[in-house]
């Protein structure tokens, strides 16, 4: 008999799913999230979930009302796919036949929603047990979306290919996968051409966004039918549904990038039809779509010259569609003056650390990215029903963002305006200028706005065919800053950012005293602007400014500084974040100018009043502890007034973090830290060790609570990649600092340093960023082995090992490979005896990797150390020894030209006693010179009178 549900339980549970997402109780709202919680462990609640989700009659069958009973049912399939996710084969009692044959009933339902969330369901159903786990699924949703039989409902095909569609997104692998010389997809792929003559659009729409989703993958079975694809889109292109042509537009812009070759003969065609459709005021979605098609074709370097044309055509639709719309404009017009207003919680974006560069033996510092945000990519999410009034949506993000944020047709057209300027250049101006004449003081402003961002989206691309215009540009932008709209002043601050470059390198005093300084002027001003999104435009283009402008900047620290004093006094806590970005970019481009004690006496009480209200466990923690990095080392030994309570807070934070996450670890109801606290304290020490002497370094590493090197141990083995990469940064610079401190820790140290440096650890998903990880503990083991006392002779075999098989395998990145021979030699300064048995195995590579590196200290070293170690076993160079003499030819030049490092002397001095020594050993040491280039020969014969 099949199963059937009690009552009871029933209504109790259906009780549970209603108030969990209701608002109206937050308190029966929670209790009922812990019950639902509770549920979940019982087997049967998988059942009475699918029966609720399919009981089309559930309202009647326990008198709830309508909206009642989709808002149940939807929390019933939104529970019952959290239990599939977490379900294992191990997990007894759960009937997965029946919730198959009840999720596939709900497809049938009348409501659009139900039939959403039940192909979720059905989704994640395969996720978990693979294709080959319903095989009977495929081929019958394939036949109830196309209707084979013939007497299939409008809204079963619509919930089938609903659910198709969701399949094809959450199983592209598998459904490309090869199952004993058939991929599914070969099969699915003409089926769903077939479903696109579908007569219902919603069939249509979803069955294209189902090939869409494949596009990208470049699949076999794709690629052998994409011919029928772009006969199929041509035909669907004038489609009366515009879901079906959003998902033409996607399919063609994919395309761009999948074979611009098959997009190439039609762009005439292709042109007429995406401006048309980008001229579609009726959806904006799908005139977004048809403005991507612009970027990407811009960003392919084989299909954009074929654009040059019909730029006469795309450019004004860009510039028209960069015009706030009506509905915006009511929104945005007479924005208010709420600088004095504090900030909702809502409005704080989640702060992150700064993904930074490894350390560089090769250039001897590290600095953090400054990469600029990335365009949003195209979308390849799958086509979803409208929900219905009343409905909720099946999606895991609740805020589609704020105005400024989101991702719309403004931005998009701005953001193929600027790609198309970066390579067409004085071309796009030409077109563009006209536009900005009528515009640029049009009375309304949403025009004169759009202007404006026009004028900074061309700023990169058409520099040269822009600067005639900016004396007269410059000044007129100005004058904006003082609009009554906020919005124009915010762009405009935005657009005289773009146009700092020009401005920071006029060479005429007169030039940068009628532009650059009123600019610069201009932005600090309205860092304080009355309203807040203008000071976060402001503060943005001044960092901007602080790029481009670095050291030029210096004459002007005193007023940009107490600027910064004042926005520390008034901004609330959202802009605070843009303003530490200020205050660091500031510090990291002018370095020691900072250090003048007015400028300290002014910043740094501003900054460390704030530093005092903010908690240990805020993310606003992050951007100081990052900012307050690049002041201690701009300020060097003069940030020690400061050093110790900072240098305390960040051990404490530390320590907290790491007992939180043990904690976490043992209680899975713990919310586990961020690690950006630990990431960020790391490297702010690391910032102080280097700027202070190595007397106030090593007492404050000396007196720390926790011990420092205990937490360092703690860092370093880390499961997260961000935070080793920190730890062996400050391992390295503890060595270069602090040497008397570390060493007595370096036995515990080290052989955690050597676990690291193997690449068997190495995963997959996450190489690029474990390879950083590698490069730091490369940089630190060369430092630690450049102290004589380092007690690292007992190591040196492990470490070999390991940097061996690191320059060995040729997936390794070029940096790494010259930080791991670099550390390589250095290990040869004081153990020499103990790798001279194996130059047979690591010159010629040693040799190869070395070269095109830099001339450093750290090369340097690096070559001093493989001099030594060549003096202890010249024979074993006999693979490799033409290199050899090449390279020591080649580190002639900047000796002679007086290179200053530590070694030069004896530098010079190994390699004048090897290249002799070899000469005595050879008896056909002439022939063996001719094989080099003369001038080679000629500079050894005169430095070492061969």
């Amino acid at each position: 008999m099949a199963w059937q549900p009690e009552r009871g339980p029933l209504q109790e549970l259906v009780g549970y799913l209603r108030d969990a997402l209701s608002g109206h109780d937050q308190n029966a709202q929670r209790y009922a999230t812990m019950m639902l919680g509770q549920a979940k462990s019982s087997p049967a609640t998988a059942n009475y979930l699918a029966y609720i989700l399919s009981n089309g009659q559930l309202h009647q069958d326990l008198g709830l009302n309508s909206s009642d009973s989709i808002l149940v049912r939807s929390s019933a399939a939104i529970n019952l796919k959290n239990i599939i996710k977490g379900f294992s084969k191990a997990y007894p009692g759960l009937d997965l036949d029946y919730v198959r044959s009840l999720a596939l009933s709900a497809l049938k339902d009348s409501t659009s929603q139900i039939r959403s969330f039940a192909g979720s369901v059905i989704s994640e159903i395969v996720q978990k047990g693979g294709i080959l786990g319903w095989p009977d699924l495929l081929p019958e949703l394939i036949a109830l979306a196309g209707n084979d039989a013939g007497n299939v409902s409008i809204e079963t095909q619509e919930g089938a290919m609903s659910a198709m569609a969701k399949i094809c997104e959450d199983n592209k692998e598998s459904l490309d996968k090869d199952y004993q010389g058939q991929r599914p997809l070969s099969v699915i792929i003409p089926r769903l051409l077939d479903i696109t003559s579908s007569p219902n659009p919603k069939v249509r729409a979803f069955a294209l966004a189902s090939i869409n989703t494949f596009i990208p993958r470049t699949s076999p079975s794709v690629l052998a039918s994409l011919d029928d694809i772009m006969a199929r889109l041509f035909h669907l292109a004038n489609d009366p549904s515009d879901s079906v042509r959003r998902n033409v537009c996607r399919s063609f812009t994919q395309l761009v990038d999948v074979r611009p070759d098959k997009i190439q003969p039609h762009m005439g065609g292709l042109v007429d039809y995406f401006v048309l459709q980008q001229r579609n005021t009726d959806d904006p979605d799908l005139a977004l779509d048809a403005a991507e098609f612009w970027l990407c074709v811009g960003e392919n370097r084989r299909l954009c010259p074929s654009l040059r044309p019909f730029l006469g055509q795309i450019i004004p639709v860009l510039l028209e569609n960069m015009v706030y719309d009506e509905e915006d404009i009511l929104r945005l017009e007479g924005d208010a003056d709420d600088a004095d207003q504090e900030d909702r919680q809502e409005d704080l974006k989640p702060q992150f650390a700064t993904m930074k560069t490894p350390r560089m033996a090769t250039n001897g510092h590290v600095g953090a990215n400054s990469e600029a945000a990335p365009k949003p990519k195209i979308h390849d999410t799958i086509a979803e029903d409208e929900p219905s009034e009343g409905e909720i949506e099946d999606s895991d993000d609740g805020n589609a963002g704020s105005l400024e944020d989101r991702w719309n047709l403004r931005k998009c057209s701005a953001a193929a305006l600027d790609v198309l300027a970066s390579h067409f250049h004085g071309a796009v101006f030409a077109i563009t200028l006209p536009y900005l004449t009528e515009n640029l003081r049009h009375q309304e402003w949403p025009n004169r706005e759009a202007a404006v961002l026009a004028i900074g989206a061309v700023a990169d691309g058409c520099m040269e065919a822009v600067t005639p215009h900016l004396p007269d540009l410059v000044p007129y932008l100005l004058s904006l800053l003082n609009d009554k709209e906020p919005i124009v002043r915010l762009i405009t601050c935005w657009a005289l950012g773009r146009y700092s470059s020009w401005a920071s390198h006029l060479q005429d005093p007169s030039d940068r005293k009628r532009y650059f300084e009123p600019m610069m002027e201009g932005i600090l001003n309205k860092m304080l602007d009355k309203n807040k999104r203008v000071q976060e435009a402001a503060a943005s283009a001044f960092a901007n400014l602080e790029e481009k402008a670095t050291k030029s900047l210096t004459p002007y620290c005193g007023p940009i500084i107490r600027q910064f004093v004042e926005c520390f006094g008034k901004y609330k806590d959202r802009n605070m974040f843009i303003l530490y970005d200020c205050v660091q970019t500031l510090a990291e481009h002018v370095g020691p100018a900072l250090a003048q004690q007015e400028l300290i006496d002014t910043l740094m009480p501003a900054i460390i009043q704030r530093w005092s209200k903010v908690s240990d466990r805020s993310q606003e923690i992050f951007p100081l502890l990052e900012c307050l990095s690049y002041v201690a080392t701009a300020l060097a030994d003069a940030f020690a007034p400061f050093a110790v309570p900072v240098f305390a807070r960040c051990i404490r934070i530390i320590h907290q973090s790491l007992e939180e996450y043990v904690m976490a670890m043992n209680d899975q109801a713990l919310e586990k830290p961020s690690k950006d606290f630990l990431v960020t304290s790391l490297d702010l020490l690391s910032a102080i060790i280097q700027a202070l002497d190595f007397r106030r370094g090593g007492e404050l590493v000396q007196t720390s609570q926790p011990r420092f090197f205990d937490l360092l141990l703690f860092c370093m083995e880390d499961p997260s990649n961000d935070v080793r990469q920190s730890s062996y940064a400050l391992l390295g610079d503890c060595a270069v600092n602090i040497f008397p401190q570390l060493q007595p820790f370096l036995p515990t140290l080290i052989p955690v340093l050597i676990q690291q440096l193997n690449l068997d650890n190495l995963k997959d998903q996450d190489s690029e960023q474990g390879f950083s990880v590698i490069n730091n503990a490369c940089w630190s083991c060369g430092e630690i082995a450049m102290n004589e006392n380092a007690g690292i002779g007992h190591y040196v075999e492990q470490i070999y090992k390991r940097l061996l098989g690191i320059i060995s395998n040729p997936e390794v990145p070029t940096s790494v490979n010259e930080n791991a021979v670099i550390a390589l030699g250095r290990l040869g300064v004081h153990c020499s005896a103990t790798l001279a048995p194996h130059l047979g195995e690591f010159g010629k590579p040693f040799l190869q990797i070395i070269g095109p590196v830099e001339y450093t200290d750290e090369r340097a070293h690096a070559f001093l150390g493989f001099n030594r170690t060549v003096e202890k076993n010249p024979q074993a160079m006999e693979d490799c020894l033409l290199d050899y003499f090449k390279a020591s030819a080649a580190y002639l030049r900047p000796l002679n030209s007086g290179f200053n490092n530590p070694s030069s002397k004896d530098l010079s001095e190994s390699f004048q006693r090897n290249i002799v020594g070899y000469q005595s050993l050879m008896p056909n040491f002439e022939p063996f010179l001719q094989q080099m280039p003369a001038r080679d020969v000629e500079k050894l014969r005169r430095s070492f009178n061969l």
